[in-house]
Formats: structure tokens, sequence, C-alpha cells
């Protein structure tokens, strides 16, 4: 993660807007600095990064990259709350775009309303710090692992599936491929298998919560470790993350 050595003063707006950060000991003045600073890319605009979105525009990330190429379609609004009924039929990106400015007019907002490929993710990922992937298939969650590990990116990965889910922060080994080595065949969808609309909030603000961290240093970041959170029982557990020795991506710590 390269984040800016100088961080951007902040204006007196800056001041009254985020004083409830401010005044964490954990947070203060500098980290509110670096928030301003910080570029971030959420990866799919959808149960994850809808909240993720909302809050991070709200805490103040300077630049946010918003990278969906899909439509808000009557399904999303269960669970992505970043959208209403009368924006079904238009692009996601756009859309966010224009709530996540209305809520912060500070934050730069780039669209990319477009699907990562091969040829283009590493053009895309190259301007941001770190990425927030919370898409819905694993050929792209794969592509962005490679990518940030390539270029040394810092990578905060959320899921979930019915009434649970997972956050995980990789910055080097382990990577998402040590935890997902191979594409499942049967990999289970929300559409097939449903999700409870609240879950995507939880997962979602927690994938913030470790990108704030991140910035600010606050606390201890899921680095190498897997948050598993479970909403029926409402547990949650975090697991270490061993290094994949033959991992093709990472190399296992051997790179």
């Amino acid at each position: 993660m390269s984040l800016p050595h100088v961080p951007p003063e902040l204006s007196d707006d800056d001041i009254d807007r985020y004083a409830r950060h401010i005044v964490l000991k954990e947070v203060g003045g500098m980290g509110q600095r670096r928030l301003k600073g910080a570029k971030v890319l959420i990866v799919g605009l959808g149960g994850i990064g809808a909240p993720a979105a909302l809050y991070l525009a709200a805490a103040g990330i300077g630049t946010l990259g918003l990278l969906d190429d899909d439509t808000v379609s009557l399904s999303n609004l269960q669970r992505q709350v970043l959208y209403a009924t009368n924006d079904v039929g238009a692009l996601k990106s756009e859309v966010a775009q224009a709530r996540l400015s209305a809520l912060n007019p500070h934050a730069a907002l780039s669209r990319h309303p477009v699907r990562l490929t091969p040829d283009t993710a590493a053009e895309i990922i190259s301007g941001y710090d770190i990425v927030l992937d919370g898409c819905d298939n694993f050929e792209t969650r794969h592509l962005v692992n490679r990518t940030c590990m390539a270029l040394g990116k810092t990578l905060v990965s959320g899921a979930l599936g019915r009434f649970s889910g997972q956050v995980a922060v990789f910055k080097g080994t382990p990577c998402y491929q040590c935890l997902v080595p191979e594409i499942p065949p049967d990999a289970e969808t929300c559409e097939r298998v449903g999700i409870v609309g609240a879950l995507a909030g939880i997962i979602g603000s927690m994938s913030a919560l470790e990108v704030i961290k991140l910035i600010t240093g606050a606390g201890d970041p899921l680095i190498g470790n897997l948050l598993i959170f479970d909403g029926l029982s409402m547990t949650s557990r975090v697991i270490a993350l061993p290094p994949e020795p033959d991992c093709p991506v990472c190399g296992g710590g051997h790179v």
C-alpha cells in the first residue's frame, strides 16, 4: 500500500464533518488526513460494495473508484441499499456516483463501468492504494488477487451467502488464491441459494472498517486472517490463513 507521505490538510468543513473520527485517539487529525489522501477502488457495487461505498465516502476517503458494469435490477433492492426503485435499469456506477456525491461532495469519485479483464486490470488497479473486492464471481476475484499481488496493493476481500459471510485482508502472502486455490465447479450464487439482506450491510461495513483501519493505522487489521460471521447464531471467529507452499500467485512466501 502506498499512501501519501504528507497527507493533505483538513479544511474547516472537514474538521466539522469528521469530528467524531478526529476525537478518536486511534484516528485523530492525522488519521483523518490519511483518509483524505487515500485512493480506494471498490470492485463490485452490489451487496458488499454498496454499503461499503456509503461508509467509505462518509468516512472521508479522498478518492473512491467505483467499478461495476451492471445495471440496477429490482431484485438488488432487497440488500443493495445504495439504490432506489426508480434506479432500476440504470448503471450502478452512475447511480452510486450521484448518491455518494450527495453524501460527501468532497470525495473524488471515479467511475469504471466495465468488467475487469486481464488486459485492463493492471491499468485500473495501479491508480489506487487499496482494493476492496466484493464482486460475485471467482474469476474476477482471482484476477483482482493476481493483479494486487503483482502491483503490491493491499486487498480487502468480502464474501457472503445465505446467513453467513467472511472478510479477509491480503497483503503479500498468504494471498486469496491460498484461500481458494481453484474456482469451485459448483460455486453457489445468491440468486440460487438466497441471502438475507441485512447480512450484506454487516459484511460490507466490516470490509469498509478494515479499509479504514489499514489507512489510519488503527487496531489490528485482518492481514493474513479470515473472519467468518454466522448471522443465525450471531457469532464470529477469526482463523489464520496459512500460505500455500505451491501457490502460483504468491509462492507461499517464497517470492
